[in-house]
């Protein structure tokens, strides 16, 4: 094996950071620039490789993936959720054929329509597995479906994901309860060959504090639910105090503001800076009216009579101890009374284990007993997963587990043993950080946020509060995306050292070792591409198709012009594929004797690319470069410059062949200006070549 395969075989391996971050791996490179190109049916087909749940995700997700994106190192991540949504919104792709042929024979029983029972449904049926889904409610979704609010996540979103996976065969059984309806023991006896329990966290917890038990103390998820599926309205526009400060609290203290209370007050033992909840979360809560008292813990609700008078608390100096062990330490010495009319415990949720005593073993503490390595219950062919055996936390998390039960199952329908950490391992490996000097030399480029309709309008209903993005603002957000281990690959067997890279690299990402051999750093490479035409032999390529793709559409470009050209001049127009180039109203246009071959950035254009479309039959070849407007900006450096020189360097081989060196021609164009394309393509091809790089 040479160097060069050792290096491929290691750069294999690599995932971005956001897809390692990802609990279900998404491509997200690979779709945001499907975005930033124009191509949204792409960017879903890719979003639907891997997610079953693309719309639920595109509104709700926690987006663990923007939190170890290496843009964070230049500025901020792009907005990848709100990418995603906008590609499920505006792509048109239906979930892909399974990659491999079925390789999983047998009959699945999954216990529960949550995120998690979904992921594994999903998986195991594209597999071939014969897929059942039981749920006590009477429809699927899970704690996505039933709790969380509406302004979040409208029921339209789930509706269209469970479409889909009912359409890869997974048959669904509503209204059906474990322990009440159907027992393990049953399932087996019907034929299932495996069980999988995906139960959730269907349970509030409360505090055993003074003054709890009477009315107007309410729980999290029965509050939740009662607001989203039973319209359910305050009386008398009460003060409501909210103890939790977590994510479930967030949306319990939004949805009471929603439901017609006139103050929302809200606790937690946190100080502001280690609450849980998302930072996105505690932002909008605040715009919205909430009132946080941090660093307090509930001691009684205070009673006049029947009625609740205030939350009385005493001040919380600490939260976990030493070893990072939830442990509050309270100073019972200053205390302080909330006042309200309602309070609403949103602590935490707990399984129901009870019912399954006397099928799979259960500890002292009411939870499953379970192996993490094999997925599995301590019954043969029963396994577990999501928040019942995780604990709470995000839906893509739950997500990213069912997969990996999908895994234990089919493993254990094949007969094969199976280990849950190495996979992994596999699927998780590390790319170093950006480094500091090309992190330096990265355009620094504003995020656009997620619009959302503004406090005073969204908390007066309980529709969408996120608007999403537009064409062109996606466009722009999915541009600033740093492609991250797509870039440069070294062939170490071709290259000459001879410092070509090094010099034209606007990055400083080839860089000279210890033994003067120079070495092209694909993880941190920013995938401008200028190194790959100028390398003397060739040497550097790009780990990612993106050139291959667009070199091999010129010839069935120049073809198409040749064939409508009616005996007049054909020209190819080589353009950017981001920014204004990537609309689809210029995209989908015709122009007359002018066709469009579009790269991801002409950067990565070589000067053969050019010769080659003039042996294809094009008489007359312009690069269209950007020029830099208000709406989008360029995110690499020096392109004009190189691609520049790559026309004038095609021009002279023009001449040396006998051929119109005119016949070559660089322009840039605006967004603004693409309306007059045709004009722009005869004016550059009309215009002197600059006479200093002629020379």
């Amino acid at each position: 094996m040479t160097q060069h395969d050792k290096n491929e075989l290691a750069l294999e391996s690599i995932h971005p950071p956001c897809q390692s971050a990802c609990p279900v791996h998404q491509g997200v490179r690979d779709y945001l620039l499907a975005i930033a190109t124009g191509d949204f049916d792409r960017a879903l087909a890719i979003i639907k490789e891997t997610n079953p749940l693309p719309f639920v995700c595109g509104t709700i997700c926690a987006h663990h993936c923007e939190e170890e994106c290496r843009r964070n190192d230049v500025d901020k991540a792009p907005s990848i959720r709100g990418l995603k949504r906008f590609a499920v919104e505006y792509g048109k792709a239906k979930v892909p054929p399974p990659a491999d042929p079925p390789d999983v024979k047998g009959k699945v029983a999954v216990i529960g329509a949550g995120p998690s029972g979904l992921a594994a449904a999903f998986d195991l049926a594209r597999r071939g597995a014969e897929v059942t889904v039981f749920d006590r409610e009477e429809s699927a979704g899970g704690a996505v479906r039933h709790y969380i609010p509406l302004y979040r996540l409208p029921d339209e979103a789930i509706d269209q994901d469970i479409e889909e996976i009912a359409g890869q065969g997974v048959e669904f059984k509503f209204g059906v309860e474990l322990g009440k309806d159907i027992t393990i023991s049953q399932l087996e006896e019907e034929g299932f060959d495996s069980i999988l329990l995906a139960l959730g966290l269907p349970v509030s917890r409360g505090l055993n504090i003074p003054g709890a038990e009477g009315d107007n103390v309410l729980y999290a998820l029965p509050f939740l639910k009662s607001v989203k599926r039973e319209g359910f309205k305050f009386e008398g526009s009460p003060t409501v105090v909210v103890i939790g400060g977590g994510n479930v609290a967030m949306d319990v203290a939004r949805s009471a503001i929603r439901a017609g209370a006139e103050r929302v007050r809200l606790s937690c033992l946190e100080c502001d800076d280690e609450m849980p909840a998302f930072e996105w979360e505690l932002e909008e809560a605040k715009e919205e009216g909430v009132e946080f008292h941090t660093s307090r813990g509930p001691d009684a609700i205070v009673r006049e009579g029947e009625k609740i008078a205030a939350l009385e608390v005493v001040e919380c100096t600490a939260v976990f101890d030493e070893q990072g062990r939830f442990s509050p330490q309270l100073n019972v010495e200053h205390r302080e009374s909330l006042e309200g009319d309602v309070v609403i415990f949103a602590i935490g949720q707990a399984g129901e284990t009870g019912y399954l005593r006397d099928e799979i073993e259960i500890d002292d503490r009411g939870r499953v007993v379970f192996n993490p390595n094999k997925m599995a219950t301590s019954r043969e062919g029963v396994f577990s997963c999501g928040e019942m055996i995780t604990g709470p936390g995000s839906a893509v998390e739950a997500m990213g587990n069912g997969r990996m039960a999908a895994r234990a199952v089919a493993a254990y329908l094949k007969g094969e043993t199976f280990d849950s950490a190495r996979v992994e391992y596999e699927e998780k490996p590390v790319l170093d950080k950006l480094d500091e000097k090309v992190a330096s030399e990265v355009y620094p480029m504003e995020r656009y946020e997620i619009p959302m309709l503004s406090p005073e309008e969204r908390v007066r209903h309980f529709e969408q509060a996120e608007l999403g993005y537009d064409i062109d603002t996606a466009l722009s957000e999915a541009r600033r995306c740093l492609t991250c281990a797509a870039g440069a690959v070294q062939d170490e067997d071709l290259c000459v050292h001879c410092l070509t890279c090094v010099r034209v690299c606007p990055y400083d990402v080839p860089v000279v070792s210890e033994e003067t051999r120079v070495v092209v750093r694909n993880e941190q490479c920013q995938a401008c591409g200028l190194c790959i035409s100028y390398c003397p032999v060739y040497a550097i390529s790009f780990r990612a198709p993106y050139v291959e793709e667009a070199v091999a559409s010129i010839e069935p470009a120049v073809e198409k012009l040749a064939a409508g050209s009616n005996g007049e001049p054909s020209v190819l127009a080589i353009t950017c594929s981001y920014g204004a180039f990537a609309r689809p109203d210029f995209a989908k246009r015709e122009f007359k004797n002018i066709g469009v071959v579009r790269y991801p950035c002409v950067g990565k254009l070589d000067t053969a690319h050019l010769l080659k479309a003039v042996e294809a039959g094009a008489d007359k070849v312009v690069i269209v470069g950007c020029k830099p407007d208000d709406r989008f900006e360029c995110q690499y450096k020096d392109v004009g410059y190189w691609s520049e020189r790559k026309a004038v360097h095609g021009a002279d081989l023009m001449e040396m062949l006998g051929l119109e060196r005119e016949s070559i021609a660089y322009t840039e164009i605006s967004g603004e200006e693409l309306e007059n394309f045709e004009q722009h393509v005869a004016d550059a091809l009309a215009k002197p070549e600059p006479v200093e790089e002629a020379q």
